[in-house]
C-alpha cells in the first residue's frame, strides 16, 4: 500500500458519498429537513408526515383546503427549496 499525503476526515467522508453517490440523496434530505423554514410553522403543524424519493417530497396534510391551497402553490414552494439548497434537487411536491 502506498503512503499518501495526510487528509483531513471532511476530505475523506466527501470522497466516499462521492463514490457512493450519496451525495444526492443526503441534499434531497436535507431539502426535506427545510420544509417547517419554507412553508412556515402554521402549515408545518398541519403536516402529519413527510418524506422525499427520488426528487419528489411526499407530505401528508391533515386539513383539506390546505392540502388545495399546497396544491396549487407546489411549484412556488419547489422552487423556493431549490434556491434555499442552491441547486435544482426537488423536482415536485406530492400533497395528499
Amino acid at each position: 500500500m502506498k503512503r499518501q499525503e495526510p487528509r483531513s476526515i471532511a476530505q475523506i467522508v466527501g470522497d466516499f458519498m462521492q463514490q457512493e453517490s450519496m451525495d444526492a440523496a443526503s441534499q434531497q434530505l436535507r431539502a426535506c429537513a427545510m420544509w417547517p423554514h419554507i412553508v412556515g410553522p402554521g402549515i408545518d403543524a398541519l403536516t402529519t408526515r413527510r418524506w422525499v424519493k427520488d426528487g419528489v417530497i411526499t407530505v401528508h396534510i391533515s386539513s383539506a383546503s390546505l392540502r388545495n391551497e399546497l396544491q396549487m402553490q407546489r411549484s412556488a414552494i419547489v422552487a423556493r427549496i431549490n434556491d434555499a439548497m442552491g441547486s435544482d434537487v426537488i423536482k415536485d411536491i406530492q400533497v395528499r
